[in-house]
């Protein structure tokens, strides 16, 4: 059974005008342009219905809302929960009276394991993407890919000899730099928006999840040298896909042909768009892991890069509007 926020208020109605404006103005942004029925009705079985007199749960609605406030603002659960008891504008914005209670910390965290737990991670992020669809905010006119390695902690031996090390988290060196933690993998439009991503150890290689990411793709495909080799050049040449990727020097060749460094300018002109997801998770405040384990760091992940996928649908709406 889902509990009803209360409606709203005499006091609720006197501080409408309250806040801060930049905020309110982003918040009212989300609500237009965002449709969150759709939304908490592709995950609608997260909560089975509780038998009599037991606990209702909140909105689902309501929850979604939080846990995407929480990727835009950068909070963590206990912050999301002292924002929401502390700030007019959030309050109203998940949908919350002053006469209603504030979900807590322990509220927000069991909601993000139901998602984990029932597989809607992936679901919300296809919703969203179906969403943008609808709007003509994805372009059909190429795939971009690339990868990034998300640092975890390296732990450390407890007294009675355990680690806290991070036991999906693995080992890699890139550029002759050590890291430690996972890889995404991801592919954007051309506006960069994210319509796939895979999110795995970071001693799998980059490359491994291309032909995944890219099949879907029936005009172009663009990635960096790391993915290129003859046999992926054919297969997508053969689907008449262009193939995007970067030249490298191979066994015997001392540098690149001009021809070789003028295509790689060109394919580094349109890559350049998928990093921008990363660029915004890293401003964001995403770059090292806030859990254990590969299927947490999975969900946070996705819900980060569904948070990215609205912002940048705000930003596209608006341009091309």
């Amino acid at each position: 059974m889902q509990r009803r926020n209360a409606e709203p208020t005499f006091t609720d109605a006197a501080v409408a005008d309250l806040g801060g404006p930049r905020t309110r103005a982003f918040f009212e942004t989300c609500e237009r342009e965002v449709d969150w029925d759709g939304l908490a009705e592709a995950v609608g079985d997260l909560f089975a219905e509780t038998p009599a007199g037991g606990r209702p749960h909140w909105p689902i609605a309501t929850m979604l809302k939080i846990v995407m406030m929480q990727k835009w603002f950068g909070l963590s659960d206990p912050m999301a929960e002292e924002m929401l008891r502390d700030r007019i504008s959030f309050r109203r914005f998940v949908g919350l009276s002053f006469d209603d209670r504030t979900p807590d910390e322990t509220t927000i965290c069991v909601f993000r394991r139901r998602l984990r737990e029932s597989g809607h991670g992936s679901t919300l992020f296809d919703t969203v993407l179906d969403q943008l669809r609808d709007r003509g905010l994805v372009l059909q006119e190429g795939t971009l890919i690339d990868a990034t390695i998300v640092e975890a902690p390296l732990g450390g031996k407890r007294a009675d000899g355990s680690s806290t090390t991070d036991p999906c988290a693995s080992k890699v060196a890139k550029g002759g730099r050590p890291h430690h933690g996972y890889r995404a993998h991801i592919s954007t439009d051309k506006r960069g928006i994210m319509t796939d991503y895979r999110f795995d150890s970071a001693r799998v290689p980059e490359h491994t999840y291309f032909d995944e990411l890219a099949a879907p793709e029936d005009t172009a495909v663009y990635a960096d040298s790391g993915c290129r080799s003859k046999a992926r050049v054919e297969a997508l040449e053969a689907r008449g896909v262009f193939a995007g990727l970067c030249h490298r020097r191979v066994k015997g060749q001392k540098e690149l042909t001009a021809e070789q460094k003028a295509f790689n300018r060109m394919v580094a002109g349109v890559r350049a768009i998928v990093e921008h997801p990363f660029a915004w998770m890293a401003k964001m405040g995403y770059g090292r892991t806030r859990y254990r384990g590969c299927r947490r760091n999975g969900l946070d992940f996705c819900l980060t890069a569904v948070a990215y996928n609205l912002k940048r649908g705000f930003s596209l709406a608006c341009r091309i509007g």
